[in-house]
C-alpha cells in the first residue's frame, strides 16, 4: 500500500488540522524516530497477544489492552513523523491527527474504529459498564487491523515539515 511517492518530501494531507493541534499544544514536535516508532508497533503487537490470552477470563481488561495496542500503533505513525500528543491533547489529539492525515485513504478503513474503541474503553473504565467476550474479540480484530495498517504505512511517512 504505497501512500507517499519518492518525490514527496513533505506530507500535506491534513496539514491544516495538524498545525492547529500544534498551535493549541495538543500535539508537540519531537525528533522523528523510525526506530522508536518500530518499537511502539512491536509493543502494540505484544499487547494484542496479551489481550487474546486474557479475553476469556477478563474481557474488560482484554478490551482495554486491545485499545492500548491500537493507540500505540497509531502513535507510532505520529512518532515516525516527529509528532506526539501532549497530555493536553491526549488520545483525542492522536485520533484527530491520524484521521486528518490518513482517514479516507485506500486501506485506511480500520482507522474508523479507533474512536469507537476509545469511547467504549472509557465507558468501561469510568461508568462501570460491562464487556462480554464477543465484544472483546471484536475489539481485538479492530486493533489487529489498525496495527496491520500502521505496519504498511509506517516507513512511508516523512518527518512532519513546517
Amino acid at each position: 500500500m504505497a501512500l507517499v511517492g519518492d518525490a514527496v518530501r513533505r506530507w500535506e494531507r491534513g496539514r491544516t488540522r495538524v498545525d492547529d493541534l500544534l498551535k493549541r499544544n495538543e500535539l508537540q514536535r519531537v525528533t522523528a524516530d523510525q526506530d522508536a516508532a518500530t518499537r511502539m508497533l512491536q509493543a502494540a503487537r505484544t499487547h494484542l497477544d496479551s489481550a487474546a490470552q486474557i479475553r476469556d477470563r477478563d474481557p474488560e481488561m482484554a478490551m482495554a489492552v486491545a485499545y492500548d495496542a491500537a493507540r500505540k500503533a497509531l502513535a507510532a505513525l505520529l512518532e515516525t513523523q516527529g509528532l506526539r500528543p501532549t497530555s493536553q491533547g491526549g488520545h483525542i489529539a492522536l485520533r484527530e491527527a491520524i484521521d486528518a492525515q490518513l482517514g479516507g485513504l485506500p486501506g485506511a478503513q480500520p482507522l474508523q474504529a479507533f474512536d469507537r474503541l476509545r469511547r467504549r474503553r472509557n465507558a468501561v473504565e469510568y461508568l462501570d459498564t460491562g464487556i462480554d467476550i464477543n465484544e472483546a474479540a471484536e475489539a481485538h480484530e479492530r486493533a489487529k487491523e489498525m496495527i496491520t495498517f500502521a505496519q504498511h504505512v509506517l516507513h512511508q511517512l516523512p518527518p512532519y515539515g513546517r
